[in-house]
């Protein structure tokens, strides 16, 4: 990982599109602060599209497609897509997996759900499960005190033994039945939306993120960047981003957004 700073100023004038993630990215202590908010919207009225990557539920993903200064958003860690048109006053939605599909994997996750809560002292459903489609999201620190270590592992093995994908965010441990990730879906947003092949457009996308669920974003993109926090993790990702910055959290990403911002103002 190398610091921001070390960015060259011509590979910031190529970006066209900033992806990010929300929880302990945007946000900081559990909120988004205006700064962050702000960010985004600067990002935007310079001409960039900014997309959302982020495991939180579909519930969720709607209202921030709607109401956020973005360009769509990829939820759930990648079992959907959304996209609201305000000219038209209508949203896309695009599923990894059909209604009766979803349907089936939630009654095989209601089971786990039963197991993991059984079995690991301390978890909680997380409280935004109602709003979910596709996942099953267990909160081992958000809204109950912070578990071990050795408790988020366990979480993970029983959503393995059960042949679910698994992946550790900074709040939850999200568990799914399908054979995708935020990467998968980002991919697949960014050719049927914006005509954009990800491999042939590396130097026009950057991505920023925080824990292991954006380890698949980190090992893809040239131009990922990890905010400070990232380093808690550095043990448990499997790709590590290119570069770092200086600050954590909802500081670390507006660094970013200003870094790529005076670039662009600079050309």
């Amino acid at each position: 990982m190398q610091p921001l700073a070390n960015f060259t100023q011509n590979a910031l004038r190529k970006i066209r599109f900033v992806l990010t993630d929300i929880d302990d990215t945007l946000t900081e202590n559990g909120r988004l602060p205006a700064k962050s908010y702000q960010a985004l919207e600067n990002l935007q009225q310079a001409g960039l599209k900014v997309i959302p990557i982020t495991g939180r539920p579909a519930g969720w993903c709607d209202h921030i497609a709607r109401m956020w200064p973005v360009d769509g958003i990829v939820g759930e860690n990648g079992a959907l897509y959304f996209l609201y048109d305000s000219a038209k006053r209508k949203m896309k939605q695009r599923y990894w997996k059909d209604e009766s599909e979803r349907a089936f994997d939630r009654k095989r996750l209601e089971q786990l759900r039963k197991q993991i809560l059984a079995k690991v002292e301390g978890c909680a459903v997380a409280s935004d499960q109602a709003f979910r489609q596709a996942d099953l999201a267990i909160d081992f620190c958000e809204d109950v005190p912070a578990l071990s270590k050795s408790a988020v592992t366990q979480i993970v093995s029983i959503f393995e033994q059960a042949g679910a994908l698994a992946k550790v965010s900074s709040i939850h441990v999200n568990g799914w039945f399908g054979d995708y990730d935020k990467l998968t879906m980002t991919r697949i947003m960014l050719a049927e939306c914006f005509q954009l092949e990800m491999d042939s457009a590396q130097e026009q996308i950057v991505f920023c993120g925080d824990s292991p669920n954006d380890s698949p974003m980190f090992g893809f993109f040239e131009n990922s960047v990890g905010v400070a926090n990232v380093l808690d993790y550095t043990e448990d990702l499997e790709q590590q981003p290119c570069w770092i910055t200086k600050n954590r959290t909802a500081s670390g990403f507006v660094e970013l957004a200003e870094t790529i911002l005076n670039a662009h103002s600079a050309s």
